[in-house]
């Protein structure tokens, strides 16, 4: 396997793997209706070697304003997907059963559109990111891995591209994943996920 190993999507593929921020739950019914959802559009392959594993710390987006530390996260007590805490200055989320960034294979990151009470959450610009603008994950070893934008989709919760999401690839790739799209009685009725490719990596 060059992603999520395939006890760890086994396991993870039955259950949720959107934010937590309303509408559906994905299950096997929404990996159905996802499976002829084609790839998003991908460049030539870039030349940046795969790193070794190092837990992501920070999170950097320039273009979007996003400067976030990164906790980690894994599978709540249904099992869901965990997702960041409702707080205030809210943070975002490593799904730790992913490759660390930089890993070949697709790691995944999440975080909140808007947040309750506290108003805008640190990925309510996701969906503005536009291709080949840089994303920067600050790793725990001091290096810092660099993505550039392949693509930006707007998706229904009931059709979230599992595959193109968690499945194999052979290349080190990061998704980006918070809620958008129309607004619900339960919140929203969509994901942004922002797909991206390893660029460069240095200190």
């Amino acid at each position: 396997m060059t992603s999520l190993s395939r006890r760890a999507f086994a396991a993870a593929a039955p259950v949720s793997l959107l934010v937590g921020c309303g509408g559906p739950r994905a299950g096997r019914d929404a990996t159905a209706r996802s499976a002829g959802t084609p790839p998003p559009p991908r460049p030539a392959a870039r030349t940046a070697r795969a790193l070794g594993r190092s837990v992501p710390v920070r999170l950097r987006i320039p273009a979007i304003g996003v400067d976030t530390p990164v906790m980690r996260l894994g599978l709540a007590s249904d099992g869901s997907v965990q997702v960041p805490p409702i707080t205030a200055h809210d943070r975002a989320g490593w799904y730790r059963h992913s490759p660390t960034p930089g890993q070949t294979g697709p790691s995944v990151i999440l975080g909140h559109t808007t947040v309750g009470v506290h108003g805008d959450g640190v990925f309510r610009h996701l969906a503005r990111l536009r291709r080949d603008e840089r994303i920067a994950a600050r790793l725990e070893n001091g290096t810092t891995a660099v993505f550039a934008v392949d693509a930006v989709r707007t998706v229904a919760k009931a059709a979230f591209p599992v595959d193109a999401v968690y499945g194999n690839v052979d290349r080190p790739e990061l998704r980006l994943i918070t809620c958008g799209g129309p607004r619900g009685g339960d919140g929203y009725l969509g994901n942004v996920i922002v797909f991206a490719a390893l660029a460069s990596a240095g200190p």
